[in-house]
């Protein structure tokens, strides 16, 4: 495919006019080939297949090096496609064989190596090509005088014209002799590609991306393809003073005219200084980016704490010229309180401290400048907003009042040094330990008190915080019937009056109804572990028998259960804990007198204690309370509080002697005083 003229001085140089490949007339492949030398090019092309290298039998011609160069084959002056000529060097390689080895090789030599000594030498080179997707192989028949014949000399070359090749393609090319007595020699080459244009947006910017090689130099234009007079306007942030115009009309080879009228626009200096970066790349180099390249001045300055202005460090240091590129400064260390600043026209236009970002912020230092002279003679002065005060000195600032013991520190190799050559040095002294010392010790005294004061008043909130809002008590159980619902609502109501937080089913059916027994019991379980509370399970007839259910078939079976029961939800969570061994210590069992007795829990359950109620009631209370609290000498009357409230509910409960009893006879153990002896 013709390759356009625009694109190939895209891709070849920066205007037409640098343009200067040399231009094959002619569709068909040729090849020539060094004076004295006789080649031809075979009519066809041949299959690409090397073979086996086989030994030599004598002197032979082999390729040592392969060139390339690109060419235009073109049907018309601007009908031309990108093509690459191969030259091949040939030297000859071997050597004639003593005769007894002529015999062992005579059926075996090379067509083209004649037996006399003085003959001349003849090769068939073949060269393949390949550039995805095309792949072809060549084949060229060289012969060599006798006169040319020098062992591991070279003989000349034979050139090809040539394989056709695409705008940044990759290309390799082989070559070797037939038959192969030697490796083949391979070479590739990187065609020159269009500097492909990528258009990105950004909020309301756009953004236009040209990918070029960093030794490519470029041009870009921005045009309007229209007909008739134009009024374009420019946003003013835009303009740079390396912005230019080129206007050309749109046909083949035209003329293009160009101007550049922001050069001196003091709004494009403005704007060029505004999107001006500086950028650290290495501790002694940094860069500056910026749209155009503009000669300025840079220089190191000391910024201190407080605000003052940096103050440059010239002399000793020098200023440098710079435009945009990467500049160096002879440093030894970095330091946050080094700066960078760049004049342009005599103006500061950019100022960047480069090493806070990786060394932090601006330290307390005092820069001490050391000067060196003839015989030895150095002096230092420390760097001040007021100037640079001689060490030692007697003036009242601050630098001076400490120059002893910055002195001291700079013989103790306790400064850093920044910079070092034949005429000075600079050195960064730390300052903050002479303005703290005198009160480091009242400091640190004051803050230990205040820690410890602060850890003392946190442990005692956090224990009446603790002791006020009491343990958190989840009570799961299973609503054998409305009696036994009653009677679960006054132990509830009767342990709320201790320092207990109880949460019921009976007192959250709302939640219970929106969330569903399983998440609601899920949650409050997680909760009340999480906070070190305690999860107590009131067995009845009716729990025992949905645990014996759970434990013999995994799944509760159908039952007379309402949709508000969370002990039958519970159990698929509580019966984990119970196998894994994490339920001593976070919960208890409780059964009521009368009613059931502790052997009938199932026996996975009496892994934690179980107790009956109302006889067992302070110890129960006393497994209520949290795991290291002190046992109260109040636990015996916290009993009796509760057994006074909860006795109006077990004997609306438990009827007199031989009056049957609601829930009464439901499950093993079942009966009166099936909890006498305990």
């Amino acid at each position: 495919m013709p390759v356009p003229w625009f694109l190939l001085s895209l891709a070849l140089g920066r205007s037409p006019v640098v343009l200067s490949l040399e231009r094959l007339v002619g569709p068909q492949d040729a090849t020539h080939c060094s004076p004295g030398l006789s080649c031809r090019l075979w009519d066809s092309d041949i299959l690409c297949l090397p073979g086996d290298i086989v030994p030599a039998p004598g002197p032979v011609l082999a390729p040592t090096h392969l060139q390339t160069e690109l060419v235009l084959r073109c049907q018309k002056e601007t009908d031309c496609d990108l093509c690459l000529r191969v030259a091949v060097h040939l030297a000859v390689h071997g050597h004639w064989e003593e005769p007894e080895d002529e015999e062992k090789f005579g059926g075996a030599a090379d067509s083209g190596v004649e037996e006399p000594r003085n003959a001349s030498l003849q090769a068939q080179v073949v060269l393949s090509f390949q550039a995805y997707p095309t792949a072809r192989c060549v084949l060229l028949e060289v012969q060599v005088p006798a006169a040319l014949v020098q062992f591991g000399q070279s003989v000349g070359s034979v050139v090809y014209d040539c394989f056709e090749a695409a705008l940044g393609s990759e290309v390799r090319i082989w070559s070797y002799t037939q038959p192969r007595y030697e490796k083949e020699l391979n070479h590739t080459q990187q065609l020159p590609a269009l500097p492909w244009l990528n258009v990105s947006a950004d909020g309301d910017n756009v953004h236009l991306v040209l990918n070029v090689s960093e030794e490519q130099h470029f041009g870009l234009s921005l045009y309007w393809n229209q007909t008739g007079p134009q009024i374009i306007t420019l946003n003013h942030t835009d303009l740079v003073p390396c912005l230019c115009i080129q206007v050309w009309p749109l046909e083949p080879d035209s003329v293009r005219t160009n101007i550049c009228p922001f050069r001196e626009d003091p709004r494009a200096h403005q704007n060029l200084w505004q999107a001006a970066r500086l950028q650290l790349l290495t501790l002694q180099s940094w860069l500056l980016d910026a749209p155009c390249s503009l000669p300025a001045e840079a220089a190191l300055c000391w910024r201190a704490p407080g605000g003052d202005p940096c103050q440059p460090l010239v002399p000793p240091l020098s200023w440098e010229n710079v435009t945009v590129d990467v500049l160096e400064f002879p440093l030894l260390k970095g330091h946050p309180n080094l700066c960078v600043q760049v004049n342009s026209s005599e103006k500061l236009q950019l100022q960047e401290c480069l090493w806070a970002d990786s060394l932090g912020p601006l330290k307390d230092d005092v820069l001490l400048l050391e000067t060196r002279g003839p015989q030895d003679n150095r002096s230092l002065c420390a760097l001040e907003p007021s100037g640079c005060t001689s060490l030692p000195s007697k003036a009242s600032t601050r630098a001076a009042r400490l120059g002893e013991y910055l002195l001291q520190d700079l013989q103790s190799g306790q400064c850093l040094q920044l910079w070092d050559d034949d005429l000075g040095a600079l050195w960064a002294c730390p300052m903050d330990k002479y303005i703290h010392k005198r009160w480091a010790l009242v400091w640190l005294a004051c803050l230990l008190f205040a820690a410890a004061l602060s850890l003392i008043l946190l442990l005692k909130k956090d224990h009446a915080k603790a002791a006020a809002r009491g343990r958190a008590a989840l009570l799961l159980y299973s609503a054998d019937d409305s009696g036994f619902e009653r009677l679960v609502g006054a132990l509830a109501s009767a342990l709320c009056q201790l320092p207990l937080r109880v949460a019921v089913d009976l007192w959250s059916r709302r939640e219970l109804s929106a969330q569903g027994p399983v998440a609601w019991f899920h949650a409050q379980r997680r909760q009340t572990l999480q906070e070190g509370g305690v999860v107590v399970l009131l067995f009845s007839p009716g729990a025992v028998a949905l645990c014996s259910e759970w434990l013999q078939d995994g799944v509760s079976g159908p039952g007379a259960h309402g949709p508000h029961d969370a002990f039958r939800a519970s159990l698929s969570c509580v019966l984990p804990d119970f196998l894994q061994g994490r339920a001593p210590g976070s919960y208890v069992g409780a059964c009521f007198d009368r009613l059931l007795h502790p052997d009938a829990v199932p026996a996975l359950f009496r892994t934690v204690p179980v107790f009956t109620l109302p006889s067992q009631l302070p110890d129960f209370l006393g497994a209520l309370q949290q795991p290291r609290a002190p046992r109260s000498g109040r636990l015996q009357e916290r009993a009796e509080q509760v057994s006074r409230a909860l006795q109006p509910a077990l004997d609306s409960y438990f009827h007199p002697p031989g009056t049957p009893a609601p829930g009464r006879g439901v499950g093993p153990g079942a009966g009166p005083g099936a909890g006498d002896g305990t």
